[in-house]
């Protein structure tokens, strides 16, 4: 029996990176036809075998070029927003991508006739955030609900998964450095969410199972501290490391200076970030806009985690020995 989904297109607008893949793994698998849209096609073969044969295509677009998401999004059924930063870079701009970028998709997406659109945004989108990160998220998502009506935003905490940018990060500074730093004194509370758990929220969404016009905040079922993910990684690394707590004052006094670098490892709006929790909100729990809403039982960290920094240790993934 042929497979519905087989005759409807989705198009993923920056969807060659970490969390794309694993939604145009998940879009293949349910039988959609998957179009990659991306700056560099040329450098995301790696996604065509998640799927069968011609089901997965790239193509070329970049959001700050209306045009190229026009031909980028014809023909699709739906069309999902992957686009964002976590720095400025060049013209790589928070307003550029976050806001002219989503909107410019939206319409695109309206003007190719697609029956839906879904925004990816995050936990912590505010119009009146001090942190340019969150205000642009917040001012991508009110552009693209007025360009396409109906509009569904997906918001999750920090993703994880093998190649993510939280964990692995962290990792990595302590195997090189003796001190780790718990910027705020550490308080500030996460929900980290499987990258699986939000590419399957995704595609629930374009299955229809999402409500239109809604906005769906995606966590996982712990809500830890920073303090207490930090302990977690060095715990899973077998590493002993001082926590140090930095004041968010002096925090941002440093990252002025480190963001200057050609690889910051951490800018001011970053701290600025850290200055409130990142957690599923009670009324989207309440009315039920979340990974549990849609039907999906999130992972925890501790089933996943492990199975990737295990590279981080100091004698390698086997290594039992007592931390170091």
């Amino acid at each position: 029996m042929a497979n519905a989904n087989t005759s409807k297109l989705v198009t993923l607008i920056g969807g060659s990176g970490f969390l794309g893949r694993q939604i145009v793994r998940a879009l293949a698998k349910q039988g959609y036809r998957v179009r990659v849209a991306c700056r560099r096609p040329d450098l995301a073969g790696h996604l065509q075998p998640l799927g069968n044969l011609g089901q997965i295509q790239m193509v070329q677009a970049n959001v700050r070029y209306p045009k190229s998401l026009e031909a980028a999004c014809r023909d699709s059924d739906t069309v999902i927003n992957l686009v964002g930063l976590l720095a400025n870079s060049g013209r790589q701009t928070f307003e550029a991508c976050h806001v002219f970028g989503a909107e410019a998709c939206a319409r695109a997406a309206k003007a190719a006739g697609a029956r839906a659109f879904v925004q990816i945004s995050a936990i912590g989108a505010d119009l009146e955030s001090d942190a340019n990160y969150a205000r642009t998220k917040a001012e991508g998502e009110q552009a693209v609900q007025a360009a396409f009506p109906g509009a569904v935003i997906v918001r999750p905490s920090i993703i994880f998964g093998p190649g993510d940018g939280f964990f692995n990060r962290f990792a990595g500074m302590a195997r090189i450095s003796p001190v780790l730093p718990l910027i705020g004194g550490g308080y500030t509370k996460f929900q980290p969410v499987f990258v699986g758990d939000v590419a399957e929220a995704v595609t629930a969404v374009v299955d229809g199972k999402g409500k239109a016009g809604e906005t769906y905040e995606l966590g996982g079922p712990e809500v830890l501290t920073f303090k207490q993910l930090l302990e977690f990684v060095l715990e899973t690394t077998l590493r002993k490391r001082l926590l140090v707590p930095v004041p968010f004052a002096i925090a941002k006094m440093k990252a002025m200076f480190l963001q200057m670098l050609p690889y910051a490892p951490i800018t001011v709006d970053q701290v600025k970030l850290l200055e409130n929790d990142n957690v599923v909100s009670d009324a989207a729990a309440a009315e039920k806009r979340t990974l549990e809403g849609l039907g999906i039982t999130p992972e925890g960290i501790e089933a996943v985690v492990p199975s990737y920094l295990g590279r981080f240790r100091p004698r390698g993934q086997f290594d039992q020995i007592k931390a170091v």
